[in-house]
């Protein structure tokens, strides 16, 4: 068993392949998969309402799986939870691929949800001892930024393979990629077992750990909360006010596309400057950014004008990407870690949750604008919670 890198000779390219290798992967399947859930609820009956039920399948999988994912990663270790992530997703794809009515394709998008839990679970706990604090920032912004570029790629593969073999194609492609994600870390040494020599004192649960860091978890835990709930919106409102603005399909997603491309090329970069300068330099810029964005997008009035919104809000999420994950390992316990970091997924998956049904929520009672305008809010809030509880609960080096 290996030990924890030294900050003197560590690398961080010395582990780029094993540790960012299966996130690439794990993005490119589920990037591929994520366009294509939908039509395929359509194709077996399902209404519009129910396909969009069965796309938030992954998500629940997902949130309801990530305490139990930091209890299974704690136990057996990183690899084993990253090797039995990417079999589980692999067991998925093909329950997606061979399934012929809408309850058992349910069964296995809520599956790819929970595997996704346990794989970025195991990932973060990895990169958490494998790098030395004063680069972590730059490994956790890294490990985001080569997550979305997965994401971002997944469709185009999928579409290439869609027009050769249907739509059965895309969940082939996940199934590759996730298949390659698992050999991958099936050579990556653990770096630290649940019963490891680092760990002192009692054997910390789920509910010792919340007792002990209720403080964290209220403050910058809230801050989490609230970002992970404007990222989530952002999602949704660049396509429904560009569709209130009457622009067609073809526009909106290169809108869409150039804001995600901004937010991908910036992560390394913010990284760095939160090791240098601390976490709050970029915290606090990436949700004003956000949240001055959102609230200028109603003000919009044309495509020119919402691309330059657009283009704001994906600057603004890039240079906060590893952000959520960055806070988590500073604040995680040596003893508990994998545990505690459930519990910040746990609280991070929440809000991405809640922010569509907030916004959804506002549009129906209120107007789109306000819906809109609000969530903007939200990242003001984020804002001035993370500036206002970083640096008081500042965390040692673990």
């Amino acid at each position: 068993m290996s030990k924890t890198a030294d900050p003197g000779d560590f690398n961080l390219w010395s582990i780029a392949v094993p540790a960012f290798g299966p996130s690439l992967l794990f993005g490119i399947g589920e990037g591929a998969i994520l366009p294509v859930i939908p039509l395929s609820a359509r194709d077996m009956g399902s209404s519009l309402a129910g396909a969009a039920l069965v796309v938030s399948l992954i998500g629940i999988g997902s949130l309801i799986s990530n305490i139990p994912a930091s209890i299974f990663t704690a136990k057996f270790g990183e690899r084993l939870g990253m090797l039995g992530a990417s079999a589980l997703s692999l067991v998925a794809m093909l329950i997606c691929v061979y399934a012929h009515n809408l309850l058992i394709f349910g069964a296995g998008v809520f599956l790819i949800g929970v595997a996704s839990a346990v794989f970025h679970l195991a990932r973060q706990s990895y990169l958490t001892e494998a790098v030395p604090p004063l680069m972590r920032a730059r490994a956790m912004s890294t490990l985001g930024g080569v997550g979305r570029i997965g994401l971002f790629a997944g469709p185009f593969i999928g579409a290439l393979v869609i027009h050769l073999a249907g739509l059965p194609g895309a969940y082939w492609v996940a199934a590759i990629a996730v298949a390659g994600a698992g050999v991958v870390a099936w050579w990556l040494p653990d770096l630290v077992s649940a019963d490891g020599a680092t760990s002192v004192g009692p054997k910390a649960t789920v509910s010792s750990l919340l007792a002990t860091h209720r403080k964290v978890f209220l403050t910058v835990g809230m801050g989490v909360l609230l970002v992970s709930s404007v990222r989530s919106s952002r999602q949704v409102v660049v396509p429904l006010w560009a569709d209130n603005l009457g622009l067609n399909p073809a526009v909106t997603s290169l809108i869409y596309g150039l804001s995600g491309a901004i937010d991908m090329l910036v992560f390394y970069p913010a990284g760095k400057v939160m090791d240098k300068k601390g976490r709050i330099a970029v915290a606090v810029p990436s949700m004003v950014l956000m949240g001055v964005a959102l609230l200028l997008m109603p003000l919009t009035t044309g495509a020119v004008s919402l691309l330059l919104v657009a283009l704001l809000i994906g600057f603004g999420n890039g240079i906060g990407s590893g952000l959520i994950m960055t806070l988590g390992a500073d604040y995680s316990p040596r003893n508990g870690r994998a545990q505690f970091l459930g519990i910040w997924r746990f609280m991070a998956d929440t809000g991405g949750s809640s922010g569509p049904a907030i916004l959804a929520g506002l549009t129906a009672a209120v107007t789109l604008p306000f819906g809109i305008a609000a969530t903007g809010l939200l990242g003001l809030g984020a804002a001035a919670m993370l500036g206002y509880s970083i640096p008081r609960n500042k965390p040692v080096e673990r």
